[in-house]
This record gives C-alpha cells, structure tokens and sequence, in this order.
C-alpha cells in the first residue's frame, strides 16, 4: 500500500464515520472540496463506488461497508499499539544496559540504585563489570561509568561521584617480612599485586604523584587481578602490595588488616562519570537512573 493510499483511506474512514464532508474536513483540518477530491481519486484507483452522497446525508456503499469493517478494526488496534508506546515513554520501564568497573558498581552506584529498584519493580537493570572501556554504542550499552578525566569528548557526561584516590597497602605479615617502601621505586623490590589493563592489555604503571612531581612504576609480582575488591582481599592475605581505591580498605585501616603506605605519593583521582552518546533518546528509566546518581554538591 502506497502512502498516499493510507491518507486517502483515512479520510474516507472520517467521511463514513461522520457522515457528513463538513465535519470530516473539520476534523481533519482540511476543507471539504480538497476532501471530497481525496474520495473521488481513491473511488477512480479502487474502482468502486465507497459513499453514496446525497444533499442531506453522506453514508457508505457495500463496498464502503467491507471496506470499514476490514479495516477500521486493524487502524483502532494500531492507534492503541501506538498509545501504549507513548505512554511507555513516560513511564520508568525496560532494560537499562550500564558498564563499569567493580570500585564504581561498589561505592557509587549501587549504593544509590539499590532503594531506586525496590520503588520501580518495571525497571531491570543490567550492570556489567569490567574495568576497560567498551564501545557503549556497538554493545548497545545505554551508558558507562568511567573517571571524568578518560571520556572522549563526543560523549555527554554526568558526574556522579567525588574525587577518590589510590593507596599502596599491606598486610602486618607481609610488612614482618621486609621493610615498607618508603618511595615509590622502592617498590621494584617488593612483591605486588598487579592489575592488566583491558584496552591495551599490558600491565598497570602504578602513578603516584608528590609535590608537582609525577612517576610511574612497574611493579612485579605472584598475583595479577582485574578487580579491585579482589586485590584488597588479596593483599589482607599477604600475597603483596596493593595499589587500591582507598574507601575500600576504610574497615581493614581500621581493624589493622591493612596498613597504609607511601601515603604522601598517593594522587587523587577525579571522581566517576556516567557518560552516554550525544545522539540519543533517553528512556525515562534511564533517565530517572542518572538523576538518582548524579551527585549533589548542595
């Protein structure tokens, strides 16, 4: 069916179900000579006769009558399909597909979408840890979490945490063995807990920073682990250093499972960003997600 071919038909429907031209056309906007040259063509290309007109009345032909009854009910069922996407487009429901890395899921956005689902059952959510970046608009990612420093620039960006940083720590059994660093090149030394890096595949510089001055260590060790939870637990069981977020070795500091060092060379981080295409329509599920993690500065 030819486009011209549904206006047409619409127009008849609104004719018919009218019966008269003058509140057809006002219905459609349109004036009742153009819609009664509308009904004429569709008459010449079906070659059939679809109203009977009088000066009094308008009413539809047998033909017209099959016709409405073949076809009103598919246009109704088509206008509800269509009500029931609109107002799903209102409505906080469907996937949401997020990537990013297990120190943002655990101290950013779970914590604030956890009390989110609970009120919005229709929402399902999708979080896919991993530590590299991802092309979000070929995985058909509807976002990604990533630091504010390492987005490109086609992307736009939410900023959804404040600024963290790395710390080197220890477990006392490890440090009983052999004397803390105390700079960082001290560290070739030592046994580490290292990190491979997705996007490149080599292995993580550690970078610490003192007093304007910038470095970067290669570390060595037993254990390479790309998450930083694990590296936290693998450093309270003696295997090494560790270069982890400090808000997740906040407890061990505290019961003494964990000792801090190099604390003066540790640089800060700016902090996580929820980032998505420039070009896109955003769910109100995914919409109403971002607003709960952005962060608030007041």
């Amino acid at each position: 069916m030819q486009r011209q071919d549904l206006n047409d038909l619409l127009a008849f429907i609104a004719v018919a179900e009218e019966r008269s031209f003058t509140k057809a056309a006002a219905k459609l906007g349109t004036s009742q000579s153009t819609l009664s040259h509308t009904i004429k063509q569709l008459e010449a290309r079906l070659g059939l006769r679809l109203l009977t007109r009088t000066t009094r009345r308008v009413s539809p032909t047998d033909a017209g009558d099959r016709l409405l009854a073949a076809f009103v009910p598919r246009l109704r069922e088509l206008e509800s399909e269509l009500e029931d996407l609109m107002s799903a487009r209102d409505k906080p429901a469907g996937v949401v597909r997020i990537t990013l890395s297990d120190h943002a899921l655990e101290s950013v956005v779970w914590p604030k979408l956890r009390p989110l689902l609970l009120d919005y059952p229709d929402i399902k959510l999708e979080l896919n840890i991993d530590n590299g970046f991802r092309d979000i608009v070929e995985e058909r990612f509807d976002a990604g979490v990533r630091l504010g420093e390492s987005l490109d620039k086609d992307m736009i960006a939410v900023r959804i945490g404040p600024d963290w940083r790395l710390v080197a720590v220890a477990a006392p059994s490890y440090l009983a063995k052999r004397p803390a660093p105390e700079v960082p090149q001290d560290l070739v030394e030592h046994i580490c807990i290292n990190t491979r890096q997705s996007r490149s595949g080599g292995l993580y510089a550690w970078e610490f920073e003192k007093g304007g001055r910038e470095l970067r260590v290669r570390v060595d060790g037993q254990i390479t682990l790309n998450s930083s939870i694990a590296q936290v637990e693998a450093a309270a069981a003696g295997y090494g250093i560790a270069y982890v977020p400090e808000n997740l070795v906040e407890r061990q500091f505290a019961s003494g499972e964990l000792i801090q060092i190099l604390g003066d060379w540790c640089p800060m981080f700016t902090g996580y960003h929820l980032y998505y295409p420039s070009r896109r329509q955003n769910s109100a599920a995914f919409l109403l997600i971002m607003n709960a993690l952005r962060l608030r500065t007041e």
